[in-house]
C-alpha cells in the first residue's frame, strides 16, 4: 500500500462505502471498467486503497446515471488518456445526457397516464360514466404515444 492513501479496505467494505455489490466490484474489475485492484501478499484476497475507492465512487456514479458498461469501459479508457480524450469525453457524456433527456420524457408519459387512470376510476366510483369514457378515450391516445416511446 502506498503510505500516501491511508488505509485499506476489503471488498466488502469498498462494496459498502461505495453501494456497489461485491460481485458488480470483481465483473467491473474482470472487464476493465475499474482498473486491477491489488492483491494482499498471503490472502491474495482485493485490497482497495483511498485511489481505488475514488475510482469506483465516480463509477458508481455512472452507473447511477444508466451509463452502459461499455460506454463506463470507454470512458475510463479516455481518461486514462488525458486532455487528449477530452472531446471524447463531452460527447459519451452528451449521448449518456440525451438518453437521460428521452428517459425523463418516457417517465412523464407514464406518470400522465397513471393520472389518468386515477382520474378514471375516480370518475366510475363517482357514477360518472361520461367522464369515464372521456378520460378512457385519453388513455387510449396516451397508451399509443407510450408505445411508440418504447420502441424509440
Amino acid at each position: 500500500m502506498d503510505a500516501t492513501t491511508g488505509r485499506e479496505y476489503t471488498i466488502k467494505e469498498a462494496a459498502a462505502l461505495t453501494g456497489l455489490p461485491a460481485s458488480t466490484l470483481r465483473y467491473y474489475e474482470s472487464i476493465g471498467v475499474i482498473a486491477p485492484i491489488a492483491r494482499g501478499v498471503s490472502s491474495k484476497h482485493r485490497v482497495y486503497d483511498e485511489s481505488d475507492l475514488d475510482q469506483v465512487m465516480w463509477i458508481a456514479c455512472l452507473a447511477a446515471t444508466g451509463m452502459s458498461v461499455s460506454d463506463m469501459r470507454q470512458y475510463v479508457a479516455n481518461g486514462q488518456l488525458g486532455p487528449h480524450a477530452a472531446q471524447d469525453q463531452v460527447q459519451l457524456l452528451k449521448a449518456q445526457q440525451q438518453r437521460l433527456a428521452i428517459e425523463a420524457e418516457h417517465l412523464v408519459l407514464r406518470q400522465r397516464y397513471v393520472r389518468l387512470k386515477i382520474d378514471y376510476w375516480r370518475a366510475i366510483d363517482a357514477g360518472d360514466e361520461e367522464r369515464a369514457d372521456l378520460i378512457s378515450g385519453e388513455a387510449r391516445l396516451l397508451a399509443d404515444k407510450l408505445k411508440q416511446a418504447k420502441h424509440q
